[in-house]
C-alpha cells in the first residue's frame, strides 16, 4: 500500500468517526469517499464508524459495479462515482444524515441566503435534490444535477452531501451546512428569515476569494 493510499484511507476513517462524534451522523448511515487512481476509496456498507479501520475501506473503479470479493462498498457508490465523473474538481465526497439538514430535506426546503456562510456551499442557496431510492442511479443523477457547480446540496427525505478537493474540506463544508440548516430551522420558528439579496451574496463571494490562508 502506497503512503498516499494509506493516508487517504486514514482520512476517510477519521471523517466517519468525526461525523459521529460531532453529531452529524449516527449508526451505520452516511458514507465518505476519496478519488484514487482511476477509481475511489469508499467506506464499506453497514459498518459502524467505530469499527472502521484503514484496511476496511474499499477500493473500486468508478466505471463498473463492485466485485463480489471482500467488504462490499457503501450502497451509495453510484452517487459518489457519479460526482467524480461529473466534477473533475471533486476529490472527496462526504454524505451524512445530520439532524437539521435532514429535517429541512424531509420538509422539501432548500436553504435560502439567510446568512453569508450559506455561500460555503458555492452558491447563494443550498439546493435540494429530488427524492429517489437510496443507492439508485436516479439518486446519483439527481444529486449531480442539483449540485450543478456547487459544493453541497440537500437530498429530499434523506440528508445532505458535500464535495471538495479533499476529505477534510468536504467534512468542513458538511459541518457548516448543518449549522446553516439549524439557523434556518430556528428562524422558521419565529416567523422566518430576512434574506440577503443577490448583490449582497455577490459581495460575499467576492470576499471569499481573498479570505483565509491560500497556501
Amino acid at each position: 500500500m502506497s503512503e498516499t493510499e494509506e493516508a487517504l484511507r486514514g482520512q476517510i476513517v477519521w471523517a466517519m468517526q468525526a461525523m459521529e462524534s460531532r453529531g452529524l451522523n449516527r449508526g451505520t448511515s452516511g458514507n465518505v469517499s476519496a478519488r484514487f487512481e482511476g477509481g475511489m476509496l469508499i467506506t464499506p456498507s453497514g459498518v459502524p464508524a467505530g469499527e472502521l479501520t484503514p484496511q476496511s475501506i474499499v477500493f473500486m473503479p468508478t466505471d463498473r459495479p463492485p466485485e463480489d470479493a471482500g467488504l462490499r462498498p457503501s450502497s451509495e457508490w453510484r452517487m459518489h462515482g457519479g460526482l467524480y465523473d461529473a466534477r473533475p474538481d471533486c476529490g472527496a465526497v462526504v454524505h451524512c444524515h445530520s439532524r437539521h439538514a435532514t429535517i429541512l430535506a424531509c420538509a422539501g426546503k432548500p436553504i435560502p441566503p439567510l446568512h453569508y456562510m450559506v455561500g460555503v456551499s458555492g452558491k447563494p442557496v443550498v439546493p435540494l435534490a429530488p427524492y429517489a431510492t437510496f443507492g439508485s442511479l436516479e439518486l446519483a443523477e439527481g444529486v449531480a444535477a442539483a449540485m450543478d457547480g456547487g459544493f453541497s446540496c440537500l437530498m429530499a427525505n434523506h440528508g445532505q452531501i458535500a464535495i471538495a478537493p479533499g476529505v477534510r474540506r468536504a467534512l468542513a463544508i458538511a459541518e457548516e451546512i448543518e449549522e446553516q440548516a439549524a439557523i434556518y430551522w430556528g428562524t422558521l420558528l419565529i416567523g422566518g428569515p430576512k434574506l440577503l439579496n443577490e448583490d449582497q451574496m455577490a459581495e460575499v463571494f467576492r470576499r471569499f476569494g481573498t479570505y483565509g490562508q491560500k497556501r
